[in-house]
């Protein structure tokens, strides 16, 4: 099949660790990656964000990133570029007017409105992927949420106007349904992880020397949303234990603290918390770590705790998982479908801190416990949230759409 990919903000090629740049990032990489291994035609489609970045580039498996121009070619935050996606859509239309693809696959919701407007005029199947809803994250982020007030409303319509939208978890199709999306035309598909770079091991490469007895291990984008301060509130009641939280932009590869409080505001806001608490010298933040790296500092550490106020599916858990690490994750998302509760984790309330401090010091304690949760960990990875898992139902969803235009068009004629 010709696919093409539309990831308006999140590019495949994209260091990690900004803050917009995530799990989607890895999502689009990995997943097109694998499609193309599969003899597919797969063009991922991705703003412009540098004016000397190639018009094209051709990743390892052979997936195409296409740079669109669309809007100054510079950093602009997801959130201020609804104004260029009709940019977008007329190179989208130009482009599949010369090559039609069999299915497009939209990731998140600006992504759709381009991905529409391109494909509309040639009667090309789209696939929507939301990522995140934006009727979640105002119901978590209130007058927080910097989304253009019209989300809402161009999510509700664009779950209307999709072949499909594929969800990452269970959790998201009920926020679906309440969104008007009939579920009949809404598939499951979750994400993945490499089992190949996150395995079990005694490889600790790049992992920093621990400075005390137990390593607890959060990472992720730097954020308010992803509840690091839950951790460092539960580090406070967790003795002889290290906190190391990774993130922050690329150019933050670095263990100096006030070099990193200067980048980032949340990283400024987490060490004052920590030096109110009195942990200052437990919590170490390191900064952007190279995805290499990744795979031996989650298996330098006892437990990894994912504690977000929300999250829409979250890779993290997956990878500590895959490395036979037990999962400590607030209760929330897509964590209910990846954390099997009391078999490779804890899932506990978001808001309670002292409960997960007590999981967190029950696992710590256990070394018996914490290694039958690895292992649960492990095989549950390998049976359900592999790459080549969810290319097999998101590609039995292209099929399908792909398939049913077939049959309209044969109709109508």
């Amino acid at each position: 099949m010709r696919i093409a990919m539309v990831s308006e903000h999140a590019s495949p090629l994209a260091a990690l660790g900004g803050p917009d740049a995530g799990g989607q990032n890895v999502y689009v990489a990995r997943l097109s990656e694998e499609l193309a291994r599969r003899g597919h035609d797969v063009t991922v489609h991705t703003r412009r964000d540098d004016p000397g970045l190639p018009d094209r580039v051709r990743m390892p498996a052979g997936t195409v990133v296409d740079h669109v121009t669309a809007g100054p070619a510079e950093p602009i935050p997801k959130d201020e570029l609804l104004a260029h996606m009709p940019e977008f859509g007329e190179h989208l239309d130009r482009v599949w007017a010369r090559e039609r693809p069999d299915a497009v696959h939209a990731h998140f919701w600006m992504s759709g409105l381009a991905a529409r407007d391109g494909a509309r005029p040639h009667g090309i199947p789209v696939v929507q992927t939301f990522h995140a809803l934006g009727t979640v994250k105002r119901r978590h982020q209130g007058a927080l949420d910097t989304s253009p007030v019209q989300r809402l409303s161009l999510e509700r319509r664009l779950g209307g106007d999709c072949d499909r939208v594929i969800a990452t978890c269970s959790d998201e199709v009920a926020e679906l349904a309440a969104m008007g999306v009939p579920g009949d035309r809404v598939s499951v598909v979750p994400c993945g992880v490499d089992t190949t770079e996150f395995r079990p091991g005694p490889d600790l490469a790049g992992a920093p020397a621990r400075r005390h007895r137990r390593r607890l291990l959060a990472c992720g984008r730097l954020v308010p949303r992803k509840g690091y301060d839950r951790a460092i509130h539960a580090l406070a009641e967790i003795p002889d234990t290290e906190l190391l939280v990774v993130g922050g932009p690329f150019a933050c590869r670095t263990e100096n603290a006030p070099e990193l409080a200067d980048a980032v505001p949340e990283a400024a806001r987490l060490l004052a918390l920590a030096e109110e608490l009195g942990v200052a010298d437990r919590l170490r933040m390191l900064g952007a770590v190279s995805r290499d790296r990744m795979p031996a500092l989650m298996r330098s550490a006892d437990l990894v705790l994912c504690t977000p106020s929300y999250e829409p599916f979250g890779i993290v858990p997956l990878e500590a998982m895959a490395c036979g690490v037990p999962v400590l994750a607030t209760d929330v998302g897509g964590h209910r479908d990846s954390v099997a509760d009391r078999a490779t984790g804890r899932l506990v309330p978001p808001d309670d801190p002292a409960e997960l401090a007590r999981a967190a010091r029950e696992l710590l304690d256990d070394e018996a416990l914490r290694r039958a949760y690895g292992a649960a960990g492990r095989a549950r990875v390998l049976d359900r949230f592999t790459w080549r898992r969810v290319a097999d139902g998101v590609e039995e969803v292209y099929r399908q759409v792909a398939a049913g235009r077939e049959l309209s068009s044969s109709e109508v004629a």
